[in-house]
């Protein structure tokens, strides 16, 4: 329990100020669990807590009632009327049995008008008020933040695993029919084995998505030609699956390139499946190369609707999506990543009337 004269706000009046304090303040008792006001109700004038406890809370999104603070002997609530007479914006509800002072408005303001040093006060109880609502604001939207990037992370995994798993159900039901060659069920079970090491690829390179940087030495000097044209099958099949064609309109170049060949594969099925999500009625993915000197660009274009100006910005940053009802842009993240590892860049021109077009950079071998 608290006196009047002892709450900070009041410490610097006179004894002419205090009397005049005692005079304009009524006692108020709640029982727990009593409102002390509303929100929407007139702010008439301004609380401090004698003894008890008060939880201040309201209603977020019209439906759910929010807890902003509890306070205790000797803090101040309601505090927003003394400046502005408008309705309440919070309830103020009695946790326990509960003792307040009530100071009605025109009253605290004719005393803070003879005393600037508690107007002064007043001030700074509000900007701390302000301050630990923001803290708490901020905190709890890093908080929902986090609850929905989990799930967004989730989803993308779960949408990342649909191409391989309805090639392993497919396979499966082809290799359980009647009457199939023996050629026919081991090209089947080789299908199979090989969608189950993409899975594990997959789930092995979210978990690299969250590591730092990969070292240099897992990248090895390779055939890029070579590396392109054992890819492209693969690609084709998987693209045939959503009624898309893969087409090349030359042969890669026969370069020397420092690669992870299973890591940079999931470059090229993250932007395939990205093409062929967009082309919701088929389509055509055309791969092109230019090489120089230092470098080897490869370009993977389609005739899909193109890139939504509004994200063309945002297209390589972690859960931007475009262009599709599903996924999380999870998969550009993940190839931006893995070919900055690489020692290259990647990037997303765009022109008007055309489908979306994707590029990648790889240094070569020296």
């Amino acid at each position: 329990m608290v006196e009047l004269e002892s709450i900070t706000l009041f410490r610097s009046l006179n004894d002419g100020g205090l009397q005049a304090l005692r005079s304009m303040t009524q006692e108020r008792q709640f029982a727990t669990g009593c409102d002390i006001f509303r929100e929407g109700a007139a702010g008439d004038g301004v609380y401090f807590v004698k003894d008890g406890l008060v939880e201040i809370s309201g209603l977020v999104g019209g439906n759910t009632r929010h807890v902003f603070s509890q306070l205790g002997p000797g803090e101040i609530f309601g505090e927003m009327a003394v400046i502005e007479h408008r309705p309440r914006s919070a309830t103020a509800t009695a946790l326990k049995d509960t003792e307040v002072y009530f100071i009605p408005r025109d009253e605290m303001l004719s005393l803070i008008k003879r005393s600037p040093a508690m107007a002064f006060g007043l001030l700074q109880q509000i900007s701390h008020r302000l301050r630990e609502f923001n803290q708490l604001h901020l905190r709890e939207m890093v908080q929902a933040e986090s609850l929905a990037i989990i799930g967004r992370f989730a989803q993308s995994i779960v949408h990342d695993l649909k191409n391989p798993l309805s090639i392993i159900g497919l396979s499966a039901e082809t290799f359980d029919m009647p009457g199939i060659s023996s050629e026919i069920r081991a090209r089947t079970q080789f299908r199979i084995r090989k969608q189950i090491v993409r899975i594990n690829d997959l789930i092995s390179d979210i978990l690299i998505f969250t590591e730092g940087k990969r070292p240099n030495a897992e990248l090895k000097p390779a055939d890029y030609g070579a590396f392109v044209l054992e890819l492209i099958a693969n690609l084709r099949a998987e693209a045939e699956l959503k009624h898309a064609q893969v087409e090349m309109p030359d042969s890669p170049p026969a370069i020397l390139v420092r690669f992870d060949a299973r890591r940079l594969s999931r470059v090229f099925y993250n932007l395939v499946h990205n093409a062929t999500d967009a082309m919701l009625n088929g389509g055509k993915i055309f791969l092109c190369f230019h090489a120089d000197e230092n470098e080897i660009v490869t370009e993977i274009e389609d005739t899909g609707p193109g890139i939504a100006p509004e994200v063309a910005d945002r297209l390589f940053q972690t859960f931007v999506t475009f262009g599709k009802s599903h996924g999380t842009g999870l998969g550009l993240s993940i190839c931006k990543k893995i070919i900055l590892d690489h020692g290259g860049r990647i990037w997303a021109p765009s022109e008007p009337n055309r489908g979306a077009t994707f590029c990648f950079s790889l240094p070569l071998a020296k």
